[in-house]
């Protein structure tokens, strides 16, 4: 469902929006697709961020597991 709300946006940022939409897309479209994109990234940075904090939190661990596999390795 959709909901009618109100935001004020500078002209020039008006103006890249009306140059941008042409006649494929209105206003409204153009700034929801971009929210939605803007989201989307804003959220796969978190989860990113939070994988990177997990593997380094077990890092030692993780190497150490690395360096063992490797060891068992036979030269070529």
């Amino acid at each position: 469902m959709k909901m009618k709300t109100s935001i004020t946006l500078s002209e020039d940022l008006l103006k890249l929006i009306d140059h941008l939409t042409g006649k494929s897309m209105n206003r409204s479209e153009l700034i929801e697709l971009a929210l939605r994109e803007y989201l989307l990234q804003r959220a796969k940075r978190v989860r990113d961020s939070k994988d990177l904090e997990l593997i380094n939190r077990h890092a030692d661990r993780l190497n150490k597991q690395v360096q063992d596999t490797l060891s068992f390795q036979i030269p070529i």
